[in-house]
């Protein structure tokens, strides 16, 4: 069968995208679900800094090979199962995971899924996780970005890549769980566990971020301070519940947040991938408090922490992959919260676009105008 997509063909191109088109729209050849595998209408796909990464070539430990077909956070419906798929059927809603759980290794096992051992394998190599490649271009494979490959019309994935969701959670929204919700509110409920009466703060408020924020708040967080560059994300932050916002150009940023929270907060959140950010982020946390980074910088990037101070003040600092997601368990309890107003995720998203606009649509993230662009691939 055919199917429209976005390929990508060139990695480090010239900005503007919208001039140098790294990605062109193609009728590609898209073969049915093997063994174990979804077909799946892609109906929105968020716009992630993971793709635009994958475009400009800023961590090179993640290309594939090209050409591929980017997009990793998606809802679709699904369209055909291959043998041995029982229990997901025609018209079933699902959310794309781009860290599927294998079930098998020791992370797995563990309770630990975020942190498969497998994914990389596959993933790093544009296939499914069964080696297989189902999109070609007259006679040339496309590869699968992470095993989801959502910027099409189309796309065929692994079953256990995929989690169902009920069909009344609102299609923007949903497009959003399998990355900015699961990691965003996964880092507050699952990796530092926030309690209620707890204060916090987001340092950095892109999708991820707003998500984090929207978590805290579900969380019951006592304070929450959010942090940023841009004068109308600190709006919607206050408008989504953030009880201090400060812009992190401020020279006196930390020392404003600190007295204001009465010598920091119990956990701040690092969501901008940035080694300034990640100093913001530790200063602001008080004496016993977590910092956690949820962000994916350039490995160049590295965390500007004293050692001293870590053991003196007892501090905490913490990873979060994936939101240390169990999907399985997350995604439908994220996704009820959606639809039941817990999590009003949708404020996030700014903008819909169309497979051709996918390039400008990333000139627009690397420069920091939008929050959460949402490609609707028919459209």
């Amino acid at each position: 069968m055919k199917t429209r997509a976005a390929v990508l063909w060139t990695i480090g191109a010239e900005r503007p995208y919208a001039n140098s088109r790294p990605m062109t729209v193609e009728d590609v050849e898209l073969d049915g679900p093997r063994a174990g595998e979804v077909l799946l209408a892609i109906r929105a796909a968020g716009l992630c800094h993971s793709d635009l990464s994958a475009i400009d070539g800023v961590r090179p430990r993640e290309r594939t090979p090209l050409p591929m077909i980017l997009g990793h956070e998606a809802v679709g419906e699904v369209l055909e199962t291959g043998p041995g798929v029982d229990d997901l059927k025609p018209g079933d809603r699902v959310v794309t995971l781009f860290v599927p759980s294998c079930g098998q290794c020791a992370m797995c096992l563990g309770g630990r899924p975020a942190l498969c051992v497998t994914a990389p394998q596959y993933s790093g190599a544009g296939t499914l996780a069964s080696g297989g490649i189902r999109f070609s271009l007259r006679g040339t494979p496309v590869h699968h970005y992470v095993g989801v490959a959502a910027f099409s019309e189309m796309t065929v994935m692994m079953r256990r890549s995929l989690v169902r969701i009920d069909s009344d959670v609102p299609t923007d929204a949903a497009s959003l769980i399998g990355c900015a919700v699961l990691t965003g509110v996964g880092a507050v409920f699952n990796t530092a566990r926030v309690r209620s009466g707890e204060s916090v703060a987001i340092v950095g408020l892109g999708g991820v971020g707003l998500s984090a924020l929207l978590g805290a708040r579900a969380a019951g967080a006592s304070e929450i301070v959010a942090i940023d560059l841009s004068e109308s994300k600190l709006a919607l932050a206050r408008e989504l519940g953030a009880t201090l916002a400060v812009n992190a150009a401020d020279p006196e940023c930390a020392a404003k947040v600190t007295a204001a929270t009465g010598g920091g907060v119990d956990c701040a959140f690092e969501m901008a991938g940035a080694a300034r950010a990640m100093a913001v982020a530790y200063q602001i946390t008080r004496r016993g408090g977590t910092t956690v980074i949820g962000s994916l910088p350039a490995s160049s990037v590295q965390l500007p922490i004293s050692h001293a101070n870590v053991v003196a003040e007892e501090r905490t600092i913490k990873g979060s992959y994936f939101g240390s997601s169990v999907p399985v368990r997350d995604v439908p309890r994220y996704a009820r919260m959606v639809r039941d107003g817990r999590l009003p995720v949708e404020r996030i998203v700014d903008r819909r676009v169309a497979l051709e606009d996918l390039n400008a649509a990333f000139d627009a993230l690397a420069d920091g105008q939008t929050l959460r662009q949402v490609l609707v691939p028919g459209s």
